[in-house]
């Protein structure tokens, strides 16, 4: 049996990416120590991720003060949430075909 797999998105087969779409899709906006806390990555880890995220318009990045702290949260895009959509119903097809 052959499975389809044109719906699949390259830059989702990471961990950490995976993640980070799977916790924008639900929330408005996440900031980057709660999303660090959330899955239990490193910084450098976690900005190297979100990057590629942001660089392919898939997230968006806010930068604000909050008091005197600065502070940098990530919110999904539209086509963000359509191609992680996508993604999630092609692997939901895969687990059905089977």
């Amino acid at each position: 049996m052959r499975v389809e797999i044109s719906g699949l998105t390259k830059l989702f087969e990471n961990r950490v990416r995976l993640g980070i779409m799977s916790v924008l899709i639900v929330n408005d906006s996440y900031d980057f120590n709660s999303l660090k806390a959330t899955l239990g990555v490193t910084d450098g880890n976690l900005a190297s991720h979100l990057k590629a995220l942001e660089e392919n318009s898939l997230i968006r990045v806010n930068k604000q003060f909050i008091g005197r702290k600065p502070n940098t949260s990530y919110s999904i895009t539209e086509t963000g949430a359509q191609l992680f959509r996508t993604h999630l119903k092609a692997l939901e097809d895969i687990i059905k075909s089977q």
